[in-house]
């Protein structure tokens, strides 16, 4: 059996650097800023690329190497380069290959930052971004501009968890020439790999899920080598490198992201069950809950419907506030993807810079909640989230 066979897990787990002459069965930590030569001409050629080897941290460092090797396994990538966080990631990833004029078309469902660069300071560099409704994407093709280069996406979407055909984007990317780039943090390579489906490049925050536990920052990118090389050359100069350490962490990470997206994923079912036959709820938005909008693309390329549950609260902005105070076992937080189950409500934290209408835009309502469900016995959290909405 080759290693091209081996199944996910066995990937994830089994895929390490060589050992060293200390035969160790744990991957060392490589806390080094540099690395040394044989001799001049060992040098010389390090430095003219005509080896492949490790120089110095900011452009390559052994934990590195493994993360993002095992990353590329899981989605299906031939190269890739990982960064000190997920927005270090998608800011290296587009300005590595974006030029004054270019253009993005974009989902207008983004996570908050990427949306900041979008209209705050890619257009001081003459980089414009038009945004097309997930929900209607038969449009897309209508902001498409001769100097359109990259289409952006995410999908399940943050917070809202809406879903987008990748297949369709990937035909549209195919047909218009254009570099298609694929947020892919809430679903990670275990439950959906938008290569597949015609991507060009894939970004996560590694913060999210891969982590799992809420350590440490991380960011990666994979996909296409010839623009991971054009990726590798701006960010070694601009240095928003991953550091060993969190390299080395979010490696281990990985080993048990099967196993705990499988639990995830169940604990959130469960939870959006209970969720959809509450009173006090709106609606429930959850790409393996039948009433998804796009419950029958969540089917196709995804594995299962991830952590992340949306809820819409009746009684709006003031409703949500209210929540949030009851809440007693889960925390409140940023962030997700955590073992700890995690509630947030966009529209009086997370997105309150943005107007009524442009939330209502990205379907952030005024009582919409999202909820990072995590590994606790799924019956407590939801007697929090219960005595919570009375």
């Amino acid at each position: 059996m080759t290693e091209e066979q081996f199944g996910f897990e066995t990937q994830a787990i089994r895929t390490q650097l060589e050992r060293t002459q200390y035969l160790e069965h744990s991957v060392p930590l490589f806390v080094t800023s540099s690395f040394v030569f044989e001799d001049a001409e060992d040098m010389r050629a390090s430095f003219a690329e005509e080896k492949e080897r490790n120089i110095y941290s900011r452009y390559s460092n052994p934990n590195s190497n493994e993360f993002v090797e095992k990353v590329c396994k899981m989605e299906g990538a031939k190269a890739g380069f990982a960064f000190a966080s997920g927005m270090a990631a998608v800011y290296s990833t587009l300005a590595a290959l974006l030029e004054s004029g270019d253009h993005i078309v974009s989902s207008s469902s983004v996570f908050g930052a990427t949306h900041s660069l979008f209209v705050n300071y890619f257009p001081k560099w003459n980089i414009k971004t038009s945004y097309f409704d997930i929900n209607k994407p038969e449009t897309i093709e209508q902001f498409l501009t001769p100097n359109t280069k990259i289409l952006f996406a995410e999908s399940p979407t943050n917070p809202a968890v809406d879903i987008i055909d990748l297949e369709l984007l990937g035909t549209i990317a195919k047909k218009h020439n254009l570099i298609l780039v694929i947020d892919n943090c809430f679903a990670t390579p275990y439950l959906q790999q938008p290569i597949k489906w015609g991507a060009h490049l894939v970004v996560h925050s590694a913060t999210k899920l891969m982590d799992g536990q809420g350590r440490v920052l991380g960011g990666i990118t994979v996909g296409d080598p010839d623009l991971i090389q054009k990726i590798y050359l701006f960010s070694r100069l601009t240095g928003p490198a991953l550091a060993p350490f969190n390299a080395w962490v979010l490696s281990k990470s990985l080993e048990t992201l099967a196993v705990r997206l499988d639990r995830h994923c169940e604990n959130a079912m469960k939870v959006a069950t209970f969720l959809e036959q509450h009173p006090n709820v709106n609606l429930v938005k959850y790409p393996f809950l039948k009433s998804h909008p796009q419950y029958d693309i969540a089917q196709k390329q995804m594995k299962a419907g991830g952590n992340i549950v949306a809820f819409e609260i009746k009684g709006g902005l003031e409703a949500g506030r209210a929540f949030l105070n009851k809440i007693k076992l889960c925390s409140l937080s940023p962030n997700l993807g955590d073992t700890r189950t995690i509630v947030t409500h966009p529209a009086s934290t997370t997105h309150t810079k943005l107007s009524v209408e442009e939330r209502l835009a990205v379907s952030i309502t005024d009582g919409l909640v999202r909820v990072s469900v995590g590994l606790e016995t799924v019956a407590d959290v939801i007697a929090d989230l219960e005595q919570a909405l009375l």
